[in-house]
C-alpha cells in the first residue's frame, strides 16, 4: 500500500487495516518465535546426544585398552593396537601409542597429530584435530575426535573416533532447522495475510452497514456469513436490535406524522379564521392587536412543526432521497444574491468567495434548505454594520462549505449541543425562534454522508461541513 493510499484512506478504515496487520505480523513473529526455540532446541539436544554417544565409546574403548596395559604390558597393548588398527575403514576408530618425544609405537596414525604436543602434561583430556584419508581417488580431511591418556612409562594413548559422519548429520540438522524455520514462517506469513484479509473484509462489511444505518437506512443488517463464529453471534445480536428499533421508529414516525397533520387542518383553520375577522371593520383594537400576536404565534408554530417534519423526514429518508449533480458554489452564490437585500437592511454585509463551481452528489432542495438556515441564523444574530461570507472550494475528493460571521458566536462547551433539536443558549431565549435551524443543517450534512462542525470565528461563528465529492466529478 502507497502512502497515497494511507493517507486517502477513512481514519476508521485506516486504524482497521492497521489494527488487523498489525495482528497479523504479531501472530508471524510469535509463531516464528516459537518455531525457532524448538527447532533450535532439538537440534542442540540432538547434537548433545550424538557427542555425548561418541565421547561413551571412546570413553569404554580407554578403559578396556587400560585394562588390557594392565594385565600383558606394552607387548599386549602393542599387540591388540595392531589388531584393531585396521578398523578404520568399518568403525573410523582412531590409535596411536606413542612415545614420549611423540615417536609412534603401534596404532593406524603415522605419525603424532601436528597440533598436538608431545611434552604437555596436561592431556588426559578430549581434543580434535583433522587427518587426512585417501578416499574415493582423493584426499579428504577427516575431523577426529579423540581422549589423551598418560601411561606409565610417560606413553601416550591417544583414542577416538572419525566425526565427519557425526559433523555431516549435525548440517542436515541445521540445513533442515533452517528450512523448517523458513518454511513455518513463509506459512505462518501466508495464513496471518488470509486471516488479515478475511477479518478486515468482515469488519468492513460491518461498517458499510453501520454507515448506511447511521444515514437512515433503518432496513440494513449486519452481515451474517454463517460462520458460526463470533462476528456472526454480534451480528445476529444486533440484527435483532436493528429489528426492534426499526419497528420503534417506523412506530414513532407514523405516529408523529400523523399528528403533525391533524395539527395542520385546526392551525390552517384558525388562522383563516383570525385573518378572515381581522378584516371586520369596527374591530376593537386590542381585540386587534390579540388577535394579530395570535396569528403571529399560529405563524411559529406551523413553521416549527414544518421544520420537525423536514427534520424527521430528512433523517428517515436515508438512501431514498433522490440525488443528482449540484454545483454548490452556484447554488450559494445564488442563495447570497437572494439574500443580499434583507441583510443590506441590518447593515450586514453579505459576500461569497470562493470556487467558480464546486459539483457534488446530492439532493438539492435539502443543500439549499440547509445553507437558507445558515444564511438566516447568521442574519438573525449578527449584529448591525457586521459580516458574513459564504465560501465553498474543493480540495480532491472533499467539497468545503463554509459560513463564517462575525456575531456573537457560541462558546465552546455548547457547540455539540446546540446542533440538536431544540436546543438553545441562555442568553437567546427572549429571541424569537425554536431552536431548530441548526438541527435541520446536521440532519441534511448526515443524510449527505458529510460532517459539521462549528468553529471560533474570532469573533463569531464559523460553520464548517464537508461533503464527499464521488469519484469522477
Amino acid at each position: 500500500m502507497s502512502a497515497s493510499d494511507i493517507q486517502n484512506t477513512p481514519p476508521a478504515r485506516r486504524r482497521m487495516r492497521l489494527s488487523t496487520s498489525r495482528l497479523a505480523v504479531l501472530f508471524v513473529v510469535i509463531f516464528a518465535a516459537g518455531v525457532t526455540l524448538a527447532l533450535t532446541a532439538v537440534y542442540f539436544l540432538t547434537a548433545r546426544v550424538l557427542d555425548k554417544e561418541v565421547d561413551t565409546v571412546i570413553t569404554s574403548e580407554v578403559n578396556n585398552l587400560v585394562d588390557i596395559y594392565a594385565r600383558g604390558g606394552l607387548l599386549q597393548l602393542t599387540a591388540t593396537l595392531h589388531r584393531r588398527a585396521d578398523g578404520w575403514g568399518r568403525s573410523g576408530a582412531v590409535y596411536l601409542l606413542a612415545e614420549p618425544n611423540g615417536y609412534p609405537i603401534a596404532g593406524n596414525l603415522a605419525r603424532w597429530p601436528l597440533n598436538l604436543s608431545a611434552d604437555n602434561n596436561e592431556f588426559n583430556d578430549w581434543v580434535e584435530f583433522e587427518i587426512d584419508a585417501s578416499e574415493a581417488g582423493g584426499v579428504i580431511s577427516h575431523p577426529v575426535r579423540a581422549q589423551i591418556l598418560r601411561l606409565p612409562g610417560n606413553r601416550w594413548l591417544l583414542v577416538g573416533t572419525d566425526i565427519l559422519e557425526r559433523r555431516r548429520l549435525a548440517s542436515r540438522l541445521r540445513i533442515a532447522m533452517f528450512w523448517g524455520v523458513g518454511s513455518s514462517v513463509l506459512l505462518a506469513t501466508l495464513f496471518g495475510i488470509s486471516y488479515s484479509r478475511r477479518i478486515r473484509r468482515r469488519v468492513r462489511a460491518v461498517a458499510t452497514a453501520c454507515e448506511s444505518i447511521m444515514a437512515g437506512d433503518l432496513s440494513q443488517r449486519l452481515p451474517v456469513a454463517e460462520a458460526h463464529d463470533e462476528f456472526d453471534a454480534l451480528g445476529a445480536a444486533v440484527n435483532r436490535m436493528l429489528e426492534t428499533i426499526e419497528q420503534q421508529t417506523e412506530m414513532l414516525r407514523t405516529t408523529f406524522d400523523s399528528a403533525a397533520h391533524d395539527l395542520r387542518g385546526p392551525l390552517y383553520r384558525a388562522r383563516v379564521r383570525i385573518e378572515e375577522s381581522l378584516q371586520h371593520q369596527g374591530l376593537d383594537d386590542n381585540a386587534r392587536q390579540t388577535m394579530e400576536a395570535t396569528l403571529e404565534e399560529l405563524e411559529r408554530v406551523q413553521r416549527t412543526l414544518g421544520m420537525l417534519l423536514q427534520i424527521a423526514r430528512t433523517d428517515g429518508r436515508g438512501s431514498e432521497v433522490p440525488t443528482e449533480d449540484v454545483d454548490v458554489a452556484a447554488l450559494a452564490r445564488e442563495l447570497v444574491e437572494l439574500y443580499q437585500p434583507e441583510a443590506g437592511t441590518c447593515d450586514i454585509t453579505l459576500e461569497f468567495v470562493g470556487a467558480d463551481s464546486a459539483v457534488t452528489r446530492g439532493n438539492r432542495q435539502l443543500l439549499a434548505q440547509a445553507l437558507v438556515n445558515l444564511i438566516e441564523n447568521a442574519i438573525k444574530y449578527v449584529p448591525r454594520g457586521g459580516r458574513i461570507e459564504v465560501k465553498v472550494q474543493r480540495q480532491g475528493d472533499q467539497l468545503t462549505l463554509v459560513v463564517a460571521d462575525t456575531g456573537p458566536g457560541i462558546p465552546a462547551e455548547e457547540r455539540h449541543r446546540i446542533l440538536q433539536p431544540f436546543a438553545r443558549l441562555e442568553r437567546d431565549r427572549e429571541r424569537l425562534g425554536s431552536g431548530l435551524g441548526l438541527s435541520l443543517v446536521a440532519a441534511v450534512m448526515r443524510l449527505h454522508q458529510a460532517s459539521i462542525e462549528l468553529q471560533d470565528n474570532e469573533p463569531g461563528l464559523r460553520v464548517r461541513c464537508v461533503l464527499p465529492v464521488p469519484q469522477g466529478l
